[in-house]
């Protein structure tokens, strides 16, 4: 994990809240976002602490509004014991009221996050999952398997899983 003291200090002011208010963001919201909503909702479920995260994910684009993931991350995910349910949405500036965390996938969705933050106290909440992977990988970013085969949702889902328990360890 690489957090910044910016970030590590955005983490520690939520120690003692409850719940714990996190939004995932990628593009669409049809693939890395509602994995890694369903891999950290599995994550504290299985720690008997669910009641403690509120957990949502969103896209930056409005392309797939309403529409469930897509379907090679859900087979991907129910083959870990993950389902994912998530109709999808699009991101929005009242999304930084209502989280406390907003965590993007890659530089672009962090980006387009900045700009929407209507804030510097709203901008701070903004913390990449790259920043929260422990794992060693040749990415800065989660990659979008959307146009690769079986092994880029398998890396993603890995990932996810490193970022989500990493995530969930700060707040146990």
């Amino acid at each position: 994990m690489e957090l910044s003291p910016k970030q590590q200090n955005t983490l520690a002011l939520l120690k003692d809240k409850k719940p714990i208010r996190v939004l995932f963001i990628c593009l669409g919201n049809i693939c890395r976002s509602p994995a890694a909503e369903g891999v950290l909702s599995d994550i504290v479920e299985n720690q008997g602490c669910a009641d403690n995260w509120i957990i949502d994910s969103a896209g930056t684009g409005r392309w797939h509004i309403g529409q469930l993931p897509d379907n090679r991350m859900r087979v991907h995910a129910r083959r870990r014991g993950i389902e994912l349910t998530h109709r999808c949405r699009q991101v929005s500036a009242a999304d930084f009221d209502d989280f406390d965390i907003i965590i993007p996938m890659d530089s672009q969705n962090e980006s387009d996050l900045r700009r929407l933050a209507p804030s510097v106290e709203a901008e701070d909440k903004i913390i990449p999952m790259a920043a929260l992977v422990d794992k060693a990988m040749r990415y800065d970013y989660i990659p979008d398997p959307y146009y690769e085969g079986a092994e880029g949702f398998e890396l993603v889902l890995d990932l996810l899983e490193s970022g989500c328990q990493n995530l969930a360890r700060l707040f146990s």
